[in-house]
């Protein structure tokens, strides 16, 4: 965790496990909250491993889609996974975008802005990045209150360990997540005719193993956490979320639904 980024990456293939596969779901009802329209160039800040900007992808009518990430791994990764010629992918700083002013007709985020160290820095920049009279629009996990995988984890570590209490304390309260949060950076970042909306997916998972592996992993705050454990307190805090997961019922799929905010607003 170095830089603009509060979010420990490791391998694109670690954030595939850990969240690419849930951010393909939730990229669905935000484009369609976002929208893109014929000719635009798209900018998807924050574009982890590709996940909306593959969806932008699927639209013939888009002149060209460029994902900017702050983790070379994940940009590699994407970058293997491309085949289109008007999509491209880099490395780069959400606080500090390596583009002109008013160089995209629309600039998306997803899933980022919670774990950038100064997000009301990058709202700006998205916005100085966008021509005036388009939209610029985000969406990040109501962590606190809709995310429900996540609690699973989080509040059984916590009653095991204060430790686990300061990580759980700082997902609740990472900034953007909290209600109106979005709609007050967007306001203030000079936006107009801002919109706001909940979005929500279910997060399947096909057995414990399934919810539990991300954690074993390198990528995400809670795998972060999991790796400064010995064998014995890792060992205890599996049983124990094995028993949350479980819930009185046999190993299996589990569906579990996950929330998250959205807002959009017009470059004035």
């Amino acid at each position: 965790m170095t830089g603009a980024s509060t979010f420990n990456a490791s391998t694109g293939d670690g954030y595939e496990l850990q969240m690419g596969r849930w951010s393909r779901r939730l990229a669905v009802p935000f484009l369609a909250f976002a929208g893109a329209s014929s000719g635009e160039r798209v900018l998807d800040v924050g574009c982890g491993t590709g996940s909306l900007t593959f969806l932008l992808s699927e639209r013939p009518d888009l002149e060209a889609i460029c994902g900017i990430d702050y983790a070379p791994p994940y940009i590699e990764h994407a970058t293997r996974s491309n085949s289109d010629p008007r999509v491209s992918f880099r490395v780069g700083d959400a606080c500090a975008l390596p583009f002109p002013d008013a160089a995209f007709d629309r600039v998306l985020s997803l899933l980022m802005l919670h774990f950038v160290s100064e997000p009301h820095r990058a709202v700006a920049e998205m916005r100085r990045v966008a021509r005036p009279g388009v939209t610029v629009a985000a969406t990040v996990w109501d962590a606190r209150g809709g995310f429900v995988a996540g609690r699973l984890f989080l509040d059984t570590a916590a009653a095991l360990d204060p430790t686990a209490g300061l990580l759980r304390a700082r997902a609740c309260t990472r900034p953007m997540t909290r209600p109106g949060e979005l709609e007050s950076a967007w306001r203030q970042a000079g936006l107009a005719e801002v919109e706001t909306a909940e979005l929500a997916i279910r997060m399947e998972f096909a057995s414990f193993d399934d919810y539990w592996a991300p954690y074993l992993g390198k990528d995400g705050p809670g795998a972060e956490y999991v790796a400064t454990l010995d064998e014995q307190a890792r060992t205890s805090l599996r049983d124990a979320v094995r028993s949350a997961y479980l819930d009185g019922d046999v190993d299996g799929p589990r569906s579990y639904m996950a929330v998250a905010w959205a807002v959009k607003g017009i470059v004035s």
